[in-house]
C-alpha cells in the first residue's frame, strides 16, 4: 500500500462470510438429529428447533443495526491509494479465523441431538439465514446510497470478523462498481460474452 493507503474489506462480505458455513453445518447436524430419537423425541426436538430457527433469524438479522446505520451515515470516501480486498480473500480469512468455532458449534449441535434432536442444528441454520438477511439489508442500503461500504482490515477482529466492533471507528465508501462483490456481498455477475 503506497502513500498511506489502507487495506479495505467489504462490510457486507464480512457479514455474509459466515452464512453458508452456519447454514450447511446446521442443516447437516439437524439431518443427523432426525435419525436419533433423543430424550425428548423427534417431534419435540423439531418443534423446539423450528422455534429456535425463527428466533435466531430475527435476532441475527436485526442485532446492531443502529451501529451499522451510524457508521454508514458517516462513511468517508475511500482514497485512491486504498487497496480493496477481493471477496474470495475476505471469505477465506473469515472462514480460517472461525474454523474452530464452527467445528465446536457443529460438534455441540451433534451432541445435543441425543437430548433434543435437530434443535441445535436448526439454531445454527437460523444464524446462517440471519446473516444472509443482514447482508441483504446492507446491500439495499448500499444501492439506495449508490455507494459500497468498506472497513479497514486492521480494524476487524483477529479472525477477520466484527465489522461493527469497538475497534471500528468509521467506514469508507466507494462507487457501486468498485470491487468484485455486488451490493450485499454476493459474487458480482459478469456481463455475458457476446
Amino acid at each position: 500500500m503506497a502513500r498511506g493507503g489502507q487495506g479495505l474489506v467489504r462490510v457486507a462480505v464480512v457479514v455474509r462470510a459466515g452464512a453458508a458455513p452456519l447454514w450447511w453445518l446446521g442443516v447437516f447436524a439437524a439431518g443427523i438429529g432426525l435419525l436419533v430419537p433423543g430424550l425428548t423425541g423427534r417431534r419435540i426436538g423439531v418443534l423446539a428447533g423450528a422455534a429456535l430457527f425463527v428466533v435466531a433469524v430475527a435476532v441475527v438479522a436485526t442485532v446492531r443495526r443502529k451501529r451499522y446505520t451510524a457508521l454508514a451515515g458517516s462513511a468517508a470516501r475511500a482514497g485512491k491509494h486504498d487497496v480493496l480486498q477481493d471477496r474470495a480473500v475476505t471469505l477465506r480469512n473469515w472462514r480460517r479465523g472461525h474454523r474452530w468455532w464452527l467445528l465446536l458449534a457443529f460438534l455441540a449441535a451433534l451432541g445435543s441431538d441425543f437430548a433434543v434432536p435437530a434443535a441445535a442444528g436448526l439454531l445454527m441454520a437460523g444464524c446462517g439465514v440471519g446473516l444472509w438477511l443482514k447482508s441483504a439489508w446492507i446491500g439495499r442500503r448500499e444501492q439506495a446510497g449508490n455507494a459500497l461500504l468498506w472497513v479497514r482490515v486492521d480494524w476487524l477482529a483477529r479472525g477477520g470478523g466484527r465489522p461493527v466492533g469497538k475497534t471500528v471507528k468509521a467506514y469508507r465508501s466507494t462507487g457501486i462498481a468498485a470491487g468484485d462483490a455486488a451490493p450485499g456481498g454476493a459474487r458480482r455477475k459478469t456481463a455475458a460474452l457476446v
